[in-house]
């Protein structure tokens, strides 16, 4: 199976204007969070792109994104994540495609592309594959999850036999367990999938019965049980530049990822020993 096409969403309400954040890249550039995208995309050798964008903002993401090669779909109404990943199906057609949303970012991983290795395993497996990674109880209400069995053999690939939109620790404990993870830790999405056709028919038949009900979970539940769908544990690390200090957190995480790395740690640690006086001395006059 090989992958030549890419649907980001960047559609959300809470989400529109992050792609078009500015941060440093690993090369010590300054780019877009939508460009810094791009760029892990183009890491596994797929070339074409489309992004699906809030109605009016084609010109702004397209200055964001540098490139005149990228398609932009407009979601006119806001009716969901599921719906703004259907909304490419005219881009998709028949073809299995690659799928990020915009407002993640990755780093680490031994500069290993997780996209890449994604791709790879799609291709090799021939099947839809989710990148995950275990997660705490407590970030569960920002994920995804999924129940399954590991693959015999791998260590880092898993069988998916149900997916939970955002569970609650109970009900992670209850259905969503994996033998061989550490206590209180589950496997939730990581922002970025290889999908097949066969999502976008079961998108299309759920989008009709209940235009904003569904998730791209329940989606994603109902592939595991047409399918054959795999999930690929990451050692990369995910970061959600909408969360609180997202933004910071992940270009705290480029810089240590990148050729500044030494220069940043530095800097870091001075800031450190600097607050760790202060605090020395505020003590003392107390």
């Amino acid at each position: 199976m090989k992958i030549n096409k890419a649907v980001i969403t960047a559609a959300a309400r809470h989400q529109r204007t992050l792609p078009l954040q500015t941060l440093i890249d690993r090369d010590g550039e300054e780019k877009t969070v939508l460009r810094i995208v791009l760029d892990e995309i183009r890491r596994s050798a797929v070339e074409e792109i489309a992004v699906v964008i809030p109605p009016g903002e084609a010109e702004a993401f397209g200055r964001a994104a540098g490139d005149r090669s990228i398609r932009f779909i407009e979601q006119a109404n806001a009716n969901g994540y599921a719906q703004a990943v259907f909304l490419a199906r005219s881009f998709t057609g028949q073809d299995p495609f690659l799928h990020l949303v915009g407002d993640h970012l990755y780093a680490g991983g031994n500069g290993v592309s997780p996209t890449q290795r994604l791709v790879e395993a799609a291709a090799a497996e021939e099947c839809a594959v989710s990148a995950v990674q275990a997660t705490r109880e407590t970030l569960l209400p920002r994920y995804g999850a999924i129940g399954g069995q590991r693959v015999s053999g791998r260590q880092d690939l898993y069988r998916i036999q149900k997916v939970v939109e955002k569970p609650t620790p109970t009900e992670a404990e209850q259905e969503l367990e994996i033998s061989g993870l550490r206590a209180g830790h589950y496997l939730c999405f990581f922002g970025m999938h290889v999908l097949t056709p066969t999502l976008m028919e079961i998108l299309e038949r759920q989008l009709r019965a209940s235009p904003e009900g569904t998730t791209l979970s329940a989606a994603l539940g109902e592939l595991a049980a047409r399918e054959q769908y795999l999930a690929l544990e990451q050692n990369s690390r995910r970061y959600d530049v909408g969360a609180k200090y997202g933004l910071f957190q992940a270009q705290l995480a480029l810089a240590l990822d990148g050729r500044d790395r030494d220069k940043v740690l530095a800097q870091l640690l001075e800031l450190v020993a600097l607050h760790q006086a202060e605090a020395r001395e505020i003590g003392q006059g107390a």
